[in-house]
């Protein structure tokens, strides 16, 4: 058993020493993690959301940067990371109540950083609600139900893959920089934790694609919208309709842009953090 532990370790990213792991229990009775570093009297709470069944440790190069003067939270959402794996609350309504119910534990202002998947469950929280404590949303590489709506391609005809098969070429297919073959592995095998039949129902959300775009147009608070050429057309629709938002195109990057181009992400948000923020 040490031996597993310890090599395991050996393959995460490397976390700060005075990193905290919590747990709490949400209004379901669901035992969710998260990761917490930063000064106790930091400014702002950042919020860290990840995509489809990835482990909030996937964002270990923004807690190194933003640390020492943030408090950054690294949060694994149900199912994912270190968090319990409940049979139920794979709705959009369930996940945007449990990044509420982690604010409510949280001090101060907060800022939430989503990625993929973690854009559609904040604004499924902004949708219902949200919290006043919110001073700022980056949003990172996913639609936000803006124009135009994304193509639908359809699998190549023939058996469907296996299921860690199809898991593994998507964590390989996230990133246009080189990742070692043992980072790419311990992710997939981080991502495979969560059954199919739960990762399935994340990924058909039972809502039309304007419930998005009216959850980010009901919040005047500033917006950074950071994505591939993909989303670039959205991006300029809505920065054109809404005020207070900041877009920056990533043409050289995969999905997981802010590992691929990190120094660029960081300085792109501390930029954004320093000027509509902290204003």
């Amino acid at each position: 058993m040490r031996v597993f532990i310890l090599a395991v370790a050996l393959l995460l990213p490397a976390l700060p020493a005075w990193a905290r792991d919590v747990w709490f229990t949400t209004s379901d009775g669901a035992r969710l993690h998260y990761t917490e570093t930063g000064p106790a009297n930091a400014p702002l709470t950042l919020i860290f959301v990840p995509g489809w069944t990835m482990p909030g440790w996937i964002f270990a190069p923004q807690q190194r940067f933003f640390q020492r003067r943030y408090r950054v939270v690294l949060f694994d959402p149900r199912g994912q990371g270190s968090s319990q794996i409940p049979p139920t609350g794979y709705s959009q309504t369930r996940r945007g109540k449990d990044i509420a119910e982690l604010i409510d534990r949280l001090p101060g202002r907060v800022v939430v950083i989503g990625w993929s998947l973690g854009v559609l469950d904040t604004l499924a929280f902004i949708h219902q609600g949200g919290n006043p404590r919110i001073v700022g949303l980056v949003l990172v590489d996913n639609s936000v139900g803006e124009p135009p709506a994304p193509l639908y391609h359809p699998p190549p005809p023939g058996p469907p893959r296996p299921y860690p098969v199809f898991v593994r070429e998507f964590v390989a297919g996230m990133f246009h920089t080189r990742q070692t073959p043992a980072y790419l592995a311990h992710l997939t095998q981080a991502c495979l934790r969560l059954p199919r039949p739960y990762a399935a129902a994340l990924l058909a959300y039972p809502v039309p694609r304007g419930y998005w775009r009216a959850a980010l147009l009901s919040t005047g608070v500033p917006v950074l919208y950071a994505v591939r050429p993909l989303w670039a057309a959205q991006a300029h629709n809505l920065v054109a309709e809404r005020p207070h938002t900041d877009i920056a195109i990533f043409p050289r990057a995969g999905h997981a842009l802010f590992i691929d181009q990190a120094s660029r992400f960081d300085t792109l948000m501390q930029q954004f953090l320093e000027r509509d923020i902290h204003s």
